[in-house]
């Protein structure tokens, strides 16, 4: 049954990319058309009309290094133009929700993180897409509607200054941190709520909150703006232990020859940072072509860049994750960012 469904859209298909630029397309026929290119040639086939398109238009919360390092393989493989727009995910959010209320949208494609990304959905504002690469890739990367997949995986453990943190001192769990030798030595970024509320809820809310008001009670805490901040103090030494922090950075920084490192503390909280396709996308072939470039051999460039891909072909993912649900953190409302700010932001020193 599901072959004889899918014939009318191949023939719709066939129809759509053989007539060329003389039969216009609507976003919604576009998808249904990309959806349904499932075989060997389907890369062939989408840069033959987003060759027509001429390229696409991305709006991105990486930094310009790290996404300028996909756009310019993609560019490179394709000969297509990526224009990016580079925001954080909240002003990302907030443009991008703004735009398609006024009626229109101009980008095509954004990769932020997931939070903002269901958001996005929530308003309507990304497209359900299906791509023959998702069944590569670890399960919980993808979103049940698929308006938007995990590209990458963000593991968030503890990140430390090795020239501080003598192996000997290493915390094997969150109660060493109790220990009056962690005294000045703690930081945090300020607005973690959703890595560290999702945690509570396995470690048990009572239990947990109690345990982070008496660690900040007794040892105080460093509150700071921004993970690549945090990072760069890590490796200064000014943030000796941080909680909670990007591990492909400090990967990427020990590689460079950084005197940091990280340890993993359960339970470990996960998230995925990923990509969705507008509904109204202008260049809907070219960002398809993207997104299946960044799920496919950009897997490959994220594991060469100390990411963690989430493509389980180019990079198993490592045991043990606890996967943060953002429906259940936007459906959670003010609560775990209240209690966040409230034993930390409130208490820092």
């Amino acid at each position: 049954m599901k072959a004889m469904t899918r014939l009318p859209v191949l023939a719709l298909a066939a129809l759509f990319l053989a007539a060329g630029p003389c039969l216009a397309q609507s976003a919604p026929d576009a998808f249904a058309v990309i959806d349904a290119l499932r075989g060997s040639d389907r890369a062939d086939r989408l840069l033959e009309a987003a060759r027509r398109e001429g390229g696409l238009t991305l709006y991105s919360s990486a930094t310009v290094e790290d996404m300028g390092f996909f756009i310019a393989g993609f560019e490179k493989k394709y000969g297509l133009r990526v224009k990016l727009w580079r925001g954080s995910s909240e002003g990302i959010l907030q443009r991008a929700i703004s735009e398609t209320r006024a009626g229109r949208a101009d980008f095509d494609m954004i990769e932020t993180g997931g939070s903002a990304l269901e958001a996005l959905h929530r308003e309507e504002v990304l497209q359900p897409v299906d791509a023959p690469v998702f069944e590569e890739l670890d399960p919980r990367a993808l979103a049940p509607h698929r308006a938007w997949t995990a590209t990458r995986i963000q593991i968030q453990p503890n990140g430390y200054n090795t020239n501080v943190v003598r192996p000997a001192d290493l915390p094997k769990s969150w109660e060493d941190f109790l220990d009056p030798k962690w005294k000045g030595k703690l930081a945090i970024e300020v607005d973690d709520s959703s890595w560290w509320g999702p945690m509570m809820e396995i470690m048990g809310e009572e239990k947990g909150v109690g345990l982070f008001r008496d660690i900040v009670a007794k040892n105080g805490i460093s509150v700071r703006k921004g993970h690549s901040l945090l990072a760069s103090l890590s490796a200064s030494g000014e943030a000796p232990m941080a909680f909670g922090i990007y591990q492909y950075r400090y990967a990427q920084m020990k590689a460079e020859g950084a005197p940091v490192d990280y340890v993993y503390l359960a339970p470990v909280m996960a998230h995925g940072v990923g990509a969705g396709l507008s509904r109204k996308a202008a260049h809907p072939y070219a960002a398809a072509l993207f997104f299946d470039f960044l799920l496919t051999d950009g897997q490959k460039m994220l594991a060469e860049r100390h990411a963690t891909p989430s493509n389980v072909r180019v990079k198993p993912l490592p045991p043990g994750l606890n996967f943060v649900d953002f429906g259940k953190v936007l459906d959670g409302g003010d609560k775990w960012a209240n209690l966040f700010r409230d034993v930390f932001v409130g208490k820092a020193r």
